[in-house]
């Protein structure tokens, strides 16, 4: 994938006045991390989300400020929570000749022969795994071919994975990722059947007493 490069510019408005800054078509940011304090800054929204919005929070994007280039994470995107478009991002400065421990995303792929033939259920464990690795070795995501499962109870685990040996996994290999499981057939409870002369007639008092009668019979 071709290096993800966003241009900047330094941001002073905080607070509520960073709402003309959106109206005026700038997205606001902010970068932490490898570097000596937080810089505020503000990017084109639309340049900036195009770019943004199809990358993972393992992939490094480039922020260009002032002449200087910052490789960093995406740690946050904030969202407008009708819109759905991004109203703030957090960026997480990294060195390039530093490792770091992060969060890579699992993606499924493929099809399972015992979810076609045997009608199996996928189950699925980890959805993303921790790894340490220099930030320019980062994939996007780790990609799981799930056609080896062809039976039921066959699974696949973070042992199984196909991972460069540029990154370090940090969780328990015996972890699972996907296993095929039996579907659950409902029970279906059935009504208990009553034979006719089971059934006790009611005996329904009809009239009024007579005068007289003792109410207490």
């Amino acid at each position: 994938m071709e290096k993800a490069i966003v241009k900047a510019t330094p941001r002073s408005v905080t607070g509520k006045q960073v709402r003309a800054l959106r109206r005026a078509g700038e997205l606001p940011a902010v970068i932490y991390g490898n570097v000596d304090e937080p810089i505020n800054i503000s990017m084109n929204s639309h340049d900036a989300s195009r770019i943004l919005n199809r990358l993972s929070a393992s992939s490094l994007v480039t922020i260009e400020l002032e002449g200087k280039e910052f490789p960093t994470l995406v740690r946050e995107k904030q969202r407008h929570y009708i819109k759905g478009h991004l109203i703030h991002v957090d960026f997480q400065a990294v060195s390039l000749t530093e490792k770091i421990r992060t969060a890579i995303g699992i993606v499924l792929a493929g099809d399972s022969p015992a979810v076609k033939e045997f009608n199996a259920f996928l189950s699925t464990g980890l959805t993303e795994i921790d790894v340490e690795c220099f930030p320019q070795d980062l994939p996007e995501n780790i990609v799981v071919d799930v056609s080896g499962i062809k039976q039921i109870g066959d699974s696949i685990h973070v042992r199984d994975l196909i991972i460069s040996d540029k990154l370090e996994v940090m969780v328990d290999k015996d972890e699972m990722i996907a296993i095929a499981t039996a579907q659950m057939e409902e029970e279906v409870e059935e009504e208990p059947v009553i034979e006719l002369e089971e059934v006790e007639p009611e005996v329904i008092e009809k009239g009024k007493k007579e005068e007289g009668e003792d109410e207490a019979e």
